[in-house]
């Protein structure tokens, strides 16, 4: 197993990022009337996603600060589900479209639960 040095190194960093530009490649097709609504929303909580995560690690020397800000990652990661069912229901989505980035938000979703279960060895190593 690699050495984590930076919350870039994180898979699930990685996997949130690689979600927040497909959505936001998917949502340039949206209609012009659903800018301010859902297109602003859904790329707005893919991205936060990431930046909760790189919070989260800035706060490792505090367990509790560390596992809240990992716990509004996972908010924001079911938000977005949440806007990709939007998506689908107004058409905007085709099922295979809205499967894929689903998958995707479903494993990252897991990952998140498996940092928060896993709190103490994220930040016992900041401690070090």
């Amino acid at each position: 197993m690699a050495i984590i040095k930076s919350f870039r190194d994180l898979d699930v960093y990685v996997l949130g990022r690689q979600q927040a530009k497909m959505i936001f490649v998917m949502s340039k097709a949206f209609p012009k009337e659903e800018k301010f609504s859902l297109t602003d929303q859904i790329r707005r909580s893919s991205r936060a996603v990431n930046v909760m995560i790189a919070e989260a690690w800035a706060r490792r020397r505090y367990r509790a600060a560390f596992i809240n800000k990992i716990d509004e990652a996972l908010g924001e990661a079911m938000e977005t589900q949440v806007w990709l069912d939007h998506a689908l229901d107004c058409g905007y989505l085709d099922r295979n479209q809205h499967h894929t980035v689903d998958d995707s938000r479903q494993k990252i979703g897991a990952m998140l639960n498996r940092m928060i279960q896993r709190a103490d060895d994220f930040c016992r190593s900041a401690s070090r």
